[in-house]
């Protein structure tokens, strides 16, 4: 499982290394791997052309040895120091003996035009808004020149706890980041500025309890519900549905049709687009309602094309068992009983239900995700699962997010979300916890989108066509 930690907490594992070895030790393990790295993008360093972009701070110091390191092995490099009277002494000094040139921000415009990698050492984790204006007007002067763009430890601009970017940002091919992966590193806005992510080992020793997690193919391996010689449908799970509506039956058949693939046992179908679902999955069992008529299950999923069915949203949030509420379930759900619930409850949001359920704009949302999805999870004291660019998983207890590392942009189609919430309330039924169901199902669902766009547009029903063969890689 890949970690994040947050600023105070890196900081805090860095002093306490730093008692612990040589001064200057630390950081020249970081400019090792990240020279190692820049040296990996170019293929061949001798004749290089590196621009090192060098700000006050310690990456400022990380970028001034790796150029140093580059430039011994016969790159040119230049280096633009933005505030020269606080650049870091010593890394400057090695950087002087390799044969690097010294220039100003105003004087920078040649050397970047000509570069092949720049090296974005502006601003470190505790930078904060945005770049100021000469910073931002470098960026720009990168975008521009077409050379491969490395950010030191996350990209100079972006907020690094929360992901957001409040002004002018550096937009990196590479990060290379040390110790531990950093929360803006893997939540969109911020993470679409950071490029390919390389972690670099400098013998930090962190806490357990991360801010953010993200599933790896063997956390999810291990989660999958499998049967066992004693397994009967029943004891695999019965997950009921209660989707679709006489306008939108087609929600009903594609949250049947996620539920069945992600490892039902059963599927109780409650509503009025039984005869959409029977002629599609004969092996559905359909009922006309309540849902608390249809029979026993262990998990409900309610709400994909439920209309204005507020009765059936009512009766499923009364039941004493996980309940999954998406799409039209959110808008109908009363507040009050979500908060009064017992049993694990998951809410499955996009951006503007997101918005609606807190009373702010879908705009503020989008850019504060990871604030967004924590609070959900505190208010409703539920597993929220924030749909988007990246997908992010708030546990009801405040525990570590779960960030969602699979999907494809084709999975912005109609229908994918009620695939979703069958397919991992499917997994809330075989006994997941919410924050388990709802990650996995992510995971799940994200790798089927990938499989079945295959570089160009799918539908929903292919996305979950293609979960099986997806749940046998995860396997396997």
């Amino acid at each position: 499982m890949r970690t994040a930690h947050s600023v105070e907490t890196v900081r805090a594992a860095e002093r306490a290394l730093m008692a612990e070895l040589p001064e200057g030790a630390l950081m020249q393990r970081a400019a090792a791997g990240l020279a190692a790295a820049c040296a990996d993008l170019l293929g061949k360093v001798y004749g290089a052309r590196v621009v090192l972009l060098v700000g006050s701070g310690d990456n400022g110091g990380d970028a001034l040895y790796a150029g140093a390191r580059l430039a011994r092995r016969g790159a040119g490099v230049t280096a633009v120091l933005l505030a020269p009277e606080r650049t870091h002494e010593g890394g400057l000094a090695a950087v002087r003996s390799a044969g690097a040139q010294m220039v100003s921000a105003a004087q920078a415009g040649p050397a970047i035009a000509r570069a092949d990698l720049v090296i974005d050492g502006i601003v470190g984790i505790g930078g904060k808004g945005g770049l100021r204006p000469e910073a931002a007007g470098l960026a720009s002067l990168v975008r521009e020149s077409g050379a491969v763009v490395v950010a030191v430890d996350l990209p100079s601009g972006i907020e690094t706890d929360t992901g957001e970017v409040l002004g002018q940002a550096v937009r990196a091919d590479a990060t290379v980041t040390f110790g531990t992966y950093k929360p803006g590193l893997l939540i969109d806005p911020a993470r679409s500025y950071a490029g390919a992510v390389r972690l670099v080992d400098i013998g930090l020793s962190l806490p357990s309890a991360p801010e953010l997690e993200a599933l790896q193919y063997a956390d999810v391996a291990a989660l999958l519900p499998e049967p066992g010689a004693s397994s009967d449908k029943y004891r695999r799970g019965v997950v009921g549905i209660a989707a679709g509506s006489a306008t939108y039956p087609g929600a009903a058949v594609l949250a049947v049709a996620g539920a069945l693939r992600g490892g039902a046992g059963a599927v109780r179908y409650v509503g009025p687009a039984g005869d959409a679902v029977l002629a599609r999955f004969p092996e559905a069992l359909v009922h006309a309602g309540p849902p608390s008529a249809a029979g026993r299950v262990q998990a409900w999923v309610v709400g994909p094309g439920i209309g204005d069915d507020a009765a059936r949203v009512a009766d499923v949030l009364a039941q004493d068992v996980p309940v999954l509420v998406d799409a039209d379930g959110l808008r109908l759900a009363d507040p009050a009983v979500l908060r009064a619930r017992t049993a694990p409850t998951v809410l499955t949001p996009h951006a503007g239900e997101a918005a609606a359920l807190l009373g702010v704009s879908r705009e503020s949302v989008e850019a504060g995700r990871l604030s967004a999805v924590r609070r959900l999870a505190a208010e409703f004291s539920a597993t929220v699962l924030l749909k988007g660019s990246t997908t992010l998983v708030a546990p009801a207890d405040g525990g570590p997010v779960r960030v969602n590392p699979t999907g494809t942009a084709w999975l912005a189609t109609a229908g994918s979300g009620d695939v979703l919430s069958g397919l991992s309330g499917a997994l809330l039924a075989a006994g997941l916890s919410g924050v388990d169901a709802a990650s996995v199902g992510a995971y799940l669902h994200g790798l089927a989108g990938r499989v079945a766009a295959d570089g160009a547009p799918l539908v929903a029903s292919e996305i979950a066509e293609a979960l099986p063969r997806v749940w046998r890689d995860v396997r396997g």
